[in-house]
């Protein structure tokens, strides 16, 4: 007997509006994830990531496993104490690091083995080794298979070979894995831009039985439009009544879009990097507020998110801030952009309960404007 449900409430078209229910707590789709990579959301206390709405965050194995090592992890508790944080939060397996550290790693039909970027340090990471991180030492309450994507363009041979022997480890994960009350395990549907792969993966993956289904190697080179096109072919295949997600994505618009296309929960490094360099996400496109249109505006970034970085701090003060390299820029800006996403999620939520997303999408889009 399984501690989660998943609830779809209200339809539109496609897109979906609902609630996954968890041991941890409920987190209402479709679900923005602010990134916590190393059990931290960059220049933000877990106080300020709750008070944007955050119901998830997500945290990565490849880094936790590095630090603080996920037998310390284990032995201090697991992440939820160790950072504070009572919510669910979903773990990435690491096999984005598959991709993005190629130069550090070693591929082999049973794993990957890292070598460290922090100390040179030899690490192996199997899909079991992924699920036993995971599960057992961070404590995740999703967890997340191992996979490997190429970054694109790719030769469609290197796009299936990487496919297939993600679908491998599906398995080899589902097996170890097993049958656990308190935590689901997601499968990550691979296969490019190619259709007829996505289609594999995903018929063959629906097979298997999980608990949810990503949708991985988007948002690695391939362009707005081959995404979408992507999801066009990709999330027909998959269950109705489980949760999808669409993984490392990303700007306002594709969210939007992507939402429109049925996907229930997303994450991005983009709101507190982008908060981290003086850059502020308005539904109008982001600012960057070190321009010096800023520098006497007082005016907030936007008094309708009930955020305090949002309503109470005049754009004059945040782009002073910045210009004196003072810390606290970094996190007004980081706080915002969250609350800012959650915002965005909170009124998709509605507008798919209301009937009216394609108003709210065609609105959406109308506003946005080149970066300022």
């Amino acid at each position: 007997m399984t501690a989660f449900s998943f609830d779809i409430h209200a339809r539109d078209g496609a897109a979906r509006a609902g609630v996954l229910r968890t041991p941890r707590g409920d987190i209402r789709t479709p679900a923005f994830m602010p990134l916590g990579t190393a059990g931290s959301v960059k220049a933000l206390t877990v106080d300020q990531v709750q008070s944007t709405g955050s119901d998830i965050i997500l945290g990565n194995t490849y880094h936790l496993m590095l630090r603080p090592g996920g037998e310390r992890m284990k032995k201090l508790g697991g992440l939820h104490s160790f950072m504070r944080w009572p919510k669910p939060i979903l773990t990435d397996s690491g096999g984005y690091q598959v991709m993005s550290l190629a130069q550090l790693r070693k591929l082999d039909e049973q794993g990957v083995t890292f070598r460290s970027h922090i100390d040179g340090s030899e690490h192996r990471l199997t899909p079991e080794r992924a699920i036993e991180i995971q599960a057992d030492q961070i404590g995740s309450d999703i967890v997340m298979q191992l996979d490997e994507c190429p970054a694109l363009p790719a030769p469609y041979a290197d796009v299936e070979k990487a496919m297939r022997l993600s679908l491998r480890w599906a398995k080899r994960c589902k097996d170890a894995f097993g049958v656990r009350a308190t935590q689901n395990l997601f499968a990550i549907v691979q296969g490019g831009v190619e259709p007829d792969l996505r289609r594999v993966s995903a018929e063959a993956l629906v097979a298997g039985g999980f608990d949810g289904y990503a949708i991985g190697g988007l948002a690695v080179g391939e362009g707005h439009e081959a995404m979408l096109a992507t999801l066009d072919v990709t999330t027909p295949f998959l269950p109705a009544d489980r949760p999808r997600y669409l993984m490392g994505v990303g700007k306002p618009l594709d969210i939007v879009e992507a939402v429109a296309r049925g996907v229930d929960m997303f994450d991005c490094v983009l709101p507190t990097r982008s908060g981290r360099h003086g850059q502020a996400w308005l539904d109008s496109g982001p600012i960057n507020i070190t321009n010096a249109k800023f520098a006497e505006d007082l005016s907030p970034l936007d008094a309708a998110i009930d955020c305090s970085a949002s309503r109470d701090y005049s754009k004059a003060y945040l782009h002073h801030l910045f210009k004196a390299g003072e810390l606290t820029g970094q996190t007004l800006l980081s706080w915002h952009n969250v609350a800012y996403y959650q915002s965005l999620m909170a009124r998709l939520r509605a507008a798919i309960a209301e009937g009216r997303l394609e108003q709210f999408r065609d609105a959406f889009k109308a506003q946005l404007r080149p970066t300022g």
